[in-house]
């Protein structure tokens, strides 16, 4: 291994991506940020920072061997702080969107906040992407996270004590595992939430890269991104992704579901049953020949194509991210799943617990 994590009393040093550690030194309700840096032998980097549990940089090399950033972000920590922004960040505790922020547990009523028509978006306004997760351990190729949330945090139900593990392979996998505990009963569902763009210059469109999802069904939205309870086929539609297709081949047209999502926001509905050696989504930019492919334990895949991306943020480097500038790919389960019963369960109870896994695999051709 090449490097060790760079923590909060060691500022020096411009990361290979070309971020400086000392513009992540922060605190929060007592709690210090830093920017953690894991690399292999084949000379991958990854940079990711506490607040947030958010990846904030990915060197991989294209096919010219020629190593390229791959994820949107910023590249100080003031940003992060106050840019309202899902960037690279660990979701939590419910990602994705809850129906008017009502859950029912046990025949409980839970009030969650609202934060997106209407809607309880990726745990509230105050979700754990705008916390600072705790630093469990860290080296050369992994890190670990905590998030000790309370019994109230965004009106969730329970204590609970949540990890995120991130994993540098050395073939050029960053590994993501998720576990949770409880006190009391709850709804968990984690992801990752990075915007991609494979191309490394995310001043450019991403819409040209081609995608593949392993799911012959997905699960519909209305005009405020809720899921109806539906679960429909993808045959036949521009949600068919069961052969890769150029993602701005469909993106544009009248279909009623690109229109409700203003593009492609929806939850997909994997054919994979959970194995982890079976690819459940892969992106690929033609132009670098830098193939991402997803492996997941989770039921379902989140596409979300950067539509709300609108070139008044300013990102890494300077850069304005434009409209439709990444690709997001969201393993989880699906939107909604507490109050809809017929779809997999995301309630967690006392003496559970909750494993979730995410592989992003990086190669090039």
């Amino acid at each position: 291994m090449i490097a060790l994590a760079v923590s909060a009393c060691s500022g020096s040093g411009v990361t290979d991506s070309g971020l400086e550690p000392g513009k992540f030194i922060s605190g929060q309700d007592g709690k210090a940020t830093a920017l953690y840096t894991l690399r292999n032998s084949a000379g991958m980097e990854v940079c990711i920072t506490n607040f947030g549990g958010r990846i904030v940089s990915v060197m991989v090399p294209d096919r010219d061997g020629n190593f390229r950033d791959v994820v949107l972000g910023f590249d100080n920590i003031h940003d992060y702080e106050t840019v309202p922004s899902d960037f690279g960040a660990a979701i939590g505790r419910y990602a994705n969107r809850i129906n008017q922020g009502r859950i029912v547990i046990d025949g409980v009523q839970y009030q969650l906040p609202v934060n997106n028509y209407g809607h309880c978006l990726h745990g509230g306004p105050h979700g754990w992407q705008y916390k600072v997760y705790d630093v469990v351990e860290s080296g050369p190729d992994r890190l670990k996270l905590l998030m000790d949330s309370p019994d109230g945090d965004e009106n969730f139900p329970g204590n609970v004590k949540a990890e995120v593990t991130y994993t540098l392979t050395e073939d050029n996998a960053l590994r993501i595992d998720y576990s949770a505990v409880t006190d009391k009963p709850t709804v968990i569902n984690m992801t990752n939430h990075s915007y991609f763009n494979l191309s490394g210059d995310p001043s450019r469109s991403a819409m040209d890269h081609e995608l593949y999802i392993n799911a012959g069904n997905f699960t519909p939205v209305d005009s405020t991104f809720m899921t109806t309870g539906e679960i429909l086929p993808v045959s036949g539609t521009p949600m068919d992704f069961t052969v890769p297709k150029v993602i701005s081949r469909d993106i544009d047209s009248a279909y009623v579901q690109l229109q409700n999502g203003k593009g492609y926001d929806h939850n997909w509905v994997l054919d994979t049953g959970g194995d982890l050696s079976k690819v459940a989504a892969s992106l690929y930019c033609p132009e670098s020949g830098i193939r991402l492919d997803v492996y997941t334990n989770e039921p379902g895949i989140q596409v979300y194509t950067g539509n709300f991306l609108d070139g008044t943020v300013k990102g890494k480097h300077g850069i304005v991210y434009g409209h439709r500038a990444s690709v997001c790919l969201e393993t989880q389960h699906y939107p909604d799943s507490p109050n809809k019963p017929e779809w997999p369960s995301v309630v967690l109870r006392p003496g559970e617990k909750y494993d979730s896994t995410c592989i992003f695999s990086f190669s090039a051709e």
